[in-house]
């Protein structure tokens, strides 16, 4: 097992999924860990799997007051970051014609927005030579049906890892993002009927060139070198797709 003892690790949306996953990784191998989320129960439900290295923090990831206040609370209890992982996001669907601003405007201020004036708020706490992993999506490339916005709030997000790389290298911090192409988080059994749910993972499957879902897990281990072992890289994307924007 990879040691991260003594690490001071942030992630937004680290209740659930992917967020999930990487924080068990960083508390499994010694670090601590602060995780956020939108919603105390299951915040209470990722503590009760990640134990005493974990802290966790209610918070709307497009509050612009949450966000401060998140700062306040990370060097309250953290006093300087190792690893920030932004991960906090919403997806939603709908055809073009029909998409609506309020629609437009929930996925760019979760998505976009907060992910920006996370990093902003965060970045003096930033040890010289720590990572920043910001979560895009394999739709940044991709043109899908119906995820016209989704996908334009993770291609700005691709954009901005590379701006806020280049901004950050004076403090020698390193600015990279994760690409997650199908990986089953459990997001579409809990969201559709266990039919719709299978019949949409099967789909996934075998239009995916490995032929299979993604595991969380699997996520969590590309953040973690992007985290800690790329130190040689900043402004890239890497894509944890089974294949799907490269093949």
């Amino acid at each position: 097992m990879t040691t991260f003892e003594g690490k001071k690790i942030v992630i937004t949306g680290g209740s659930g999924g992917i967020g999930l996953a990487a924080a068990r990784l960083f508390a499994d191998g010694g670090a601590h860990v602060l995780i956020t989320g939108r919603t105390r129960s299951t915040l209470d439900a990722a503590l009760e799997q990640l134990g005493d290295r974990a802290i966790a923090v209610r918070g709307d990831a497009a509050s612009l007051e949450d966000i401060k206040a998140l700062a306040g609370t990370v060097q309250e209890r953290f006093g300087a970051v190792d690893a920030l992982f932004v991960n906090a996001g919403v997806t939603a669907s709908g055809p073009f014609d029909s998409t609506t601003e309020e629609m437009y405007d929930t996925l760019f201020d979760i998505n976009t927005k907060g992910p920006y004036f996370t990093v902003q708020a965060l970045a003096p706490l930033l040890r010289e030579g720590s990572g920043v992993v910001l979560t895009t999506s394999v739709v940044n490339v991709l043109g899908i049906d119906a995820l016209s916005v989704y996908s334009a709030s993770k291609a700005a997000l691709r954009s901005m890892t590379r701006t806020l790389a280049r901004e950050l290298l004076p403090r020698k911090v390193r600015v990279n993002a994760v690409s997650p192409g199908p990986i089953d988080t459990g997001i579409l059994d809990r969201s559709f009927p266990a039919d719709v749910a299978g019949t949409m993972k099967d789909t996934y499957r075998s239009t995916n060139p490995m032929l299979r879902l993604g595991a969380s897990e699997e996520v969590a281990a590309a953040v973690a070198f992007l985290a800690f072992g790329a130190t040689f890289s900043t402004g890239t994307e890497f894509p944890v797709d089974g294949g799907a924007s490269q093949l």
